[in-house]
């Protein structure tokens, strides 16, 4: 989303984010394009890593706890039922809160990063398998989200300005959110050309896309300012960690699953019926 800094380190990891998301992109493609396991097995490892992630940040001892149960989680939706993948966070849940040391703020850290780190790459999955066309759905919307990105690091860094929030995020600029949603607004009129609906209602999709997803990494920014870290991790050069690179599209598929069961008629409003 930008960022605020001097003019001559803006763009001093740019190589670095370039080589890593010709890796990423691919391989994210791949995985949706085939659904099913093959997105289950990569959900779960990137929920796994995200907990282990998640574990360095709050100071949860027992990591492996946290990187089994997000991973089982993911791995369980394929199977049909429902009431699996459920069942075997809610178990996660309580097994994490009694092993985890000290008061119920410690508790309770371990609980909601279980939940956290496994909702974002579950809520993919199930956009992926729903009973409207999740595969383009869900491609479309990875799609507006990389391109939310990409605009707000270049017109963020390359313009600089006032602050978003700085509270929570001292990077992040007005002029990265607003380019970010002028790249969806352009991805939704595109998008509406291909699917033969109106114009308006994939503009106001793209603009919703880029504000859900720049919530969400605004608000994994601020879970990292309140433990104190930059990044959540090292294991993307130039990104960070996993929940770094996957906050804003995790949000993103989880509300889009949400609105997609609230407003029935909304995938076929956007040419996505099943």
């Amino acid at each position: 989303m930008g960022d605020w800094t001097p003019q001559e380190l803006r763009f001093s990891n740019l190589g670095l984010r370039l080589i890593s998301s010709a890796i990423l992109i691919p391989l994210g493609l791949a995985a949706v394009w085939s659904g099913g396991w093959g997105l289950a097995v990569a959900c779960a490892a990137a929920a796994g890593i995200m907990a282990w992630e998640w574990s360095h940040i709050s100071g949860f001892s027992k990591p492996m706890v946290l990187v089994v149960f997000a991973a089982l989680t993911c791995l369980a939706l394929p199977l049909g039922m429902s009431a699996a993948p459920l069942a075997v966070l809610a178990a996660g849940a309580v097994f994490a809160s009694i092993i985890a040391k000290g008061g119920w703020n410690y508790r309770g850290s371990a609980v909601f990063g279980l939940i956290y780190v496994t909702l974002l790459p579950a809520s993919l999955w199930l956009l992926r398998d729903g009973p409207w066309d999740g595969r383009a759905a869900a491609l479309y919307f990875m799609s507006f989200v990389w391109a939310s990105d990409a605009a707000a690091y270049f017109t963020g860094r390359g313009l600089g300005g006032p602050r978003l929030l700085p509270k929570e995020s001292p990077n992040k600029t007005w002029s990265g959110a607003l380019g970010a949603v002028a790249a969806c607004v352009f991805c939704g009129v595109a998008v509406a050309d291909i699917e033969r609906v109106p114009f308006v209602t994939w503009i106001v999709t793209g603009i919703a896309i880029s504000v859900v997803a720049q919530v969400g990494d605004l608000f994994e920014s601020g879970l990292k300012r309140r433990f104190r870290v930059k990044d959540s991790g090292t294991i993307l050069p130039g990104h960070g960690g996993v929940m770094d690179r996957v906050d804003g599209l995790g949000a993103v598929a989880f509300v889009s699953v949400l609105a997609f069961h609230v407003v029935p008629d909304l995938p076929a409003m956007l040419g996505l019926q099943g």
